[in-house]
């Protein structure tokens, strides 16, 4: 488990607190993805309860949330990243990704990710496109 990481920036409160996730927000972010549309409730809150996650909030409502798994030594998977539409473009996404890839608990392990369409958001961050190594298995 990842030491309590809690700070402001441009009036956001950003907390990896699990207790201030609010599954109803996230099941709404996820509800317009294109990667997450069709879990359930039960699934999504499965994944938050054994992922560590991160939630970005505006007076006290969640308007960002990212989850990573990790065995908190060589990997980590950042994914379900979030910010509601109407906060974008504030910089609220880049400093949400900072502040995982940053965490002083993460930032040597190896970080991999999906993506379809943000991929120069993450090569920002040192993220590069690797399409000979990786591999997916779908659940059935």
């Amino acid at each position: 488990m990842l030491k309590t990481q809690e700070f402001s920036y441009n009036g956001y409160f950003f907390s990896n607190n699990k207790n201030l996730i609010s599954l109803d927000k996230v099941m709404e972010f996820l509800s317009k993805s294109y990667w997450a549309t069709e879990r359930s409730k039960e699934t999504v809150s499965k994944s938050i309860e054994n992922s560590e996650c991160f939630g970005v909030y505006l007076d006290n409502i969640q308007v960002g949330f990212a989850r990573v798994i990790t065995d908190y030594s060589t990997t980590y998977f950042l994914c379900d990243v979030f910010i509601d539409d109407s906060h974008r473009g504030k910089g609220v996404g880049k400093k949400l990704v900072e502040s995982i890839i940053y965490n002083e608990e993460l930032v040597n392990l190896r970080g991999l990710l999906g993506t379809k369409d943000a991929h120069s958001l993450y090569e920002k961050y040192g993220f590069v496109r690797d399409p000979e190594r990786f591999m997916k298995r779908l659940p059935k």
